[in-house]
């Protein structure tokens, strides 16, 4: 009996706390966005080698860029597991807009690439059909 009636305390402090700021993107997408990233945080070892390549060059790609992928990787799953455990709380300075301040749900590392996989990794084609994306590459 206990344990409902602190459940039922836990919940109501949720929903309370987390009505000023539902403007500020919601927990479902928090949610969702912390499973992607302890699920696909790995694949930060195989992007950061090739990002860095791409910028920097070969040798580049294949020391220091090793090292930013092991690092990126276990940022992500952290993150990952933070989002996850406080998915109903919002939170300061996590608002979808990188310069704004405010209480929310939005992303609380990589503001510029809260995904593991954006337009710009995706390689042939697996999760964006780039014939329907509009790129400013050329």
């Amino acid at each position: 009996m206990r344990f409902k009636q602190i459940l039922a305390g836990l919940l109501l402090c949720s929903v309370l706390f987390s009505a000023p700021a539902l403007q500020a993107g919601n927990p479902i997408e928090k949610l969702g966005r912390g499973v992607a990233n302890i699920a696909f945080g790995p694949c930060e070892l195989l992007i950061r080698p090739v990002d860095t390549a791409q910028e920097q060059g070969n040798v580049a790609g294949i020391t220091a860029g090793v090292f930013y992928g092991v690092f990126f990787t276990v940022a992500r799953v952290v993150v990952g597991v933070a989002d996850v455990v406080t998915f109903l709380i919002p939170l300061p300075g996590c608002t979808d807009n990188k310069y704004d301040t405010g209480w929310g749900y939005g992303p609380m590392a990589f503001k510029d690439s809260p995904w593991v996989f954006d337009a710009e990794h995706n390689w042939g084609n697996f999760f964006y059909d780039s014939e329907d994306m509009v790129t400013d590459r050329y």
